[in-house]
């Protein structure tokens, strides 16, 4: 017994010291967090490259060249190359590199990349083999560009890939240097285009040409346009290419371009491109099968296919006319859209407001294999399915799966022959970036606890054999972190919502700590968020309130739902009602300004990034043409119509018409160099809320583009913490409190 006693005792001390021994997350800490991104799984599933990197990488980029032709900047990072069976690492750097558009060959054998040399694209690409990495002696003078990505020949030996006209820089240099440099700047309104809009334009013409690996030859394939991507057929038969064509500045949504679709047989010398949608205003999406030779349309609502080994010969097929209707006497058939294709390419999955559809490529076989739900309350509770993969045997359906009320979370297989769905991985984990091999039954993705940073795990699609391929932070286990909390609150209107609610570190469950909201729209999945974790180890609690944005008044819904969730904390004990404090970035930003003019509820608010008057916004942001006048009528900022039509909502929604009723001490941190939202519109609400005399500061990054310091320097991220940490202590702990 008292050997019992004595083993209880020195495992509590251990926890503890284990505990004791943890310490504070820091801005230091924020920014050394690594990722793997840009991922890529070659056809077998045995090797996943990617790029490693951390928030340093964010750190350096001139915001004011922006559109600069001669300006690149790809983020850096150490390249490697992991194998999914042994779990080996391999480095292909010994340094960070720039590197972009990574992409395997069909054998694995080789992983192709841009990598960046100063000003410019090189070809390169990695032997797996040899462990040694070749660059690619293009015999040619034109400017390589990541616009179309790589694509690799069937043979391995020829890359396709985009390039610039021999004088586009000259001619793209002469537009920016016009638009920035002047020393005479003209904008003429009968032009058809906004001077930023045309030096974009500029910006997406690319000619497409083949590169032979070895000798480094360039064979041109088609002429300079602005392709929206381009896809070659498993076999190397066909390279098919979408092209936009820019027409005018347009304030109107889906005006201003059109569209067409064509294809090129490569095994065909000159052969000329076939049309397969002609030139049109209207944006028509196409589903290609795995090996990009079938693709499929919708028109009306019917389902038409068409073949690249027939086409011009054999009519489309509309596979979907007069088999399906919603209503006895068929007078109503159904619509449907597609999900996506089978591997083998003869199937299809569509999808109705009824359910899941399959159907044979040749019409045949029409079969509703799931019955979606139909009724609010069914639609209400019923959890969120995503089609993430069709079985090479074409027997599954592999689905991304979340419950709407809880996180339980994952991915679940659905038997097409029974109609059952069967859970593979449903738990309260954070699982995201599904991807499958095309040729095995590996799979990878990316899993979290849902408060730490991701690591990247393999598995088989029975989800009975997962293997952890990456530990990128594994120093966190000795840090102080926060834990989070799915919460639910009603809004002033009696609306439902979920908030994500982050815990102080060392949390007492008999104390009432300070609050910070970070505001923006809608949230549900927790997730690692370096801001919640730095504030929870300030001893404040976390939340990422959802709010409900009605439109044409979105500026209710932050002070009808956030406050809200604030008094639910309150209510429970947890939160003391004067030390509740607000920020946002961006939109978030913006919310955080708008509500301190309707309520005094907060201690102190910050803005980071964000507009305080969109009225003046929309002759802001200059070098993305109409983006702020389409946010404003149809977009994110919800009011609706126009100014002219709607001038009452676009001042009721600037919060800087009403700094007057500001008691709440407000910051304001801003980038100068933001091409999205400028530091001048932060301006305002300064010079209105000093004039009025109000508690205001405001910061602006010289260096920083959006997001302000962590958008900047490294010290300018460390400063913008500072700030912010040193803004909640002042207001929440006045001089004669003690901390």
């Amino acid at each position: 017994m008292k050997k019992l006693v004595l083993t209880t005792i020195v495992l509590f001390l251990l926890i503890n010291l284990s505990f004791a021994q943890k310490t504070a997350f820091t801005v230091e800490d924020a920014i050394r967090v690594k990722s793997l991104g840009s991922q890529t799984l070659s056809n077998d599933g045995t090797l996943l490259a990617g790029i490693i990197s951390d928030g340093k990488a964010r750190f350096g980029t001139d915001h004011f060249r922006f559109r600069d032709p001669s300006y690149l900047n790809l983020r850096a990072g150490r390249l490697v190359i992991i194998n999914t069976n042994s779990g080996a690492k391999n480095e292909v750097f010994k340094e960070d590199v720039r590197v972009t558009s990574l992409t395997w060959d069909e054998d694995g054998k080789n992983l192709f990349f841009l990598q960046q040399q100063e000003d410019k694209l090189v070809l390169a690409y990695y032997e797996v083999k040899s462990k040694r990495t070749k660059y690619v002696k293009v015999k040619d003078s034109r400017i390589l560009t990541s616009n179309s990505g790589i694509n690799v020949m069937p043979n391995g030996s020829d890359i396709v890939l985009a390039v610039r006209k021999v004088g586009w820089f000259e001619k793209a240099m002469a537009e920016y240097k016009e638009a920035t440099e002047g020393p005479i700047v003209v904008y003429d309104g009968n032009d058809d285009f906004l001077k930023w809009d045309r030096i974009g334009l500029t910006g997406s013409l690319t000619e497409i040409v083949k590169i032979n690996v070895k000798s480094g030859n360039v064979e041109d394939l088609l002429p300079e346009s602005s392709y929206g991507g381009i896809s070659i057929s498993r076999e190397g038969k066909f390279l098919s290419y979408p092209e936009n064509f820019r027409t005018k500045t347009s304030y109107k949504r889906n005006d201003g371009t059109e569209y067409k679709l064509s294809f090129l047989k490569l095994t065909e010398k000159d052969a000329a491109p076939e049309v397969i949608y002609g030139k049109s205003d209207k944006r028509r999406r196409f589903w290609w099968d795995e090996d990009e030779r079938n693709f499929a349309w919708v028109d009306s609502g019917n389902v038409y296919v068409d073949k690249l080994s027939t086409f011009g010969t054999i009519e489309p097929l509309n596979i979907t006319k007069g088999k399906a209707f919603e209503d006895e006497k068929k007078e109503k058939p159904v619509k449907f859209s597609v999900v996506r294709w089978n591997p083998s390419g003869n199937k299809l999955l569509l999808s109705s407001k009824k359910g899941w559809w399959t159907i044979n490529s040749n019409g045949k076989n029409l079969k509703m294999i799931y019955e979606l739900p139909q009724t609010d309350e069914e639609k209400k509770v019923a959890p969120n399915r995503n089609v993430v993969k069709w079985s090479n045997n074409g027997k599954y359906l592999y689905v991304s799966y979340s419950e709407k009320d809880r996180w339980q979370r994952g991915i679940q297989r659905f038997n097409i022959d029974s109609g059952k769905f069967e859970s593979l991985v449903v738990n309260e984990n954070l699982y995201s970036s599904w991807r499958f091999a095309r040729d095995s039954d590996k799979v990878v993705y990316s899993k979290s606890d849902g408060d730490r940073p991701n690591n990247v795990f393999t598995n088989t699609l029975d989800f009975k054999s997962e293997t952890q391929l990456t530990d990128l932070n594994p120093w966190v286990a000795d840090k102080k972190w926060t834990y989070s909390e799915l919460i639910s609150y009603r809004d002033a209107d009696g609306e439902e919502l979920k908030g994500i609610l982050y815990y102080p570190v060392d949390y007492d469950p008999n104390k009432k700590y300070p609050l910070v909201l970070e505001v923006y729209e809608t949230f549900f999945n927790n997730g690692y968020r370096s801001s919640m974790n730095l504030l929870a180890n300030q001893g404040y609690f976390g939340l990422r309130p959802s709010v409900d944005l009605e439109q044409g008044y979105p500026g209710e819904a932050w002070l009808k739902g956030a406050t809200s969730a604030i008094n639910l904390l309150v209510e429970n004990g947890q939160v003391d009602n004067d030390k509740v404090g607000i920020q946002g970035t961006s939109y978030g930003g913006y919310a955080s300004s708008l509500i301190i003019t309707q309520t005094d509820r907060f201690a102190a608010a910050i803005n980071i990034s964000g507009k305080v008057n969109i009225i003046s916004f929309l002759g802001d942001s200059p070098k993305i043409g109409t983006r702020n006048y389409a946010a404003a009528e149809v977009g994110q900022d919800r009011i609706g119509g126009s100014f002219w039509d709607e001038p009452l909502k676009y001042f009721q929604t600037s919060a800087v018409f009403f700094a007057d009723r500001v008691k709440t001490p407000h910051l304001l941190i801003s980038g100068e160099g933001d091409w999205n939202v400028p530091g001048t519109n932060s301006r305002e609400m300064y010079y209105a809320l000093r004039r009025l005399g109000k508690d205001v500061t405001w910061v602006n990054y010289m260096k920083g583009g959006h997001g302000a310091g962590w958008a900047s320097t490294e010290s300018d991220y460390y400063d913008q913490w500072e700030r912010i940490f040193n803004y909640y202590d002042k207001y929440f702990f006045p001089k004669e409190e003690k901390k």
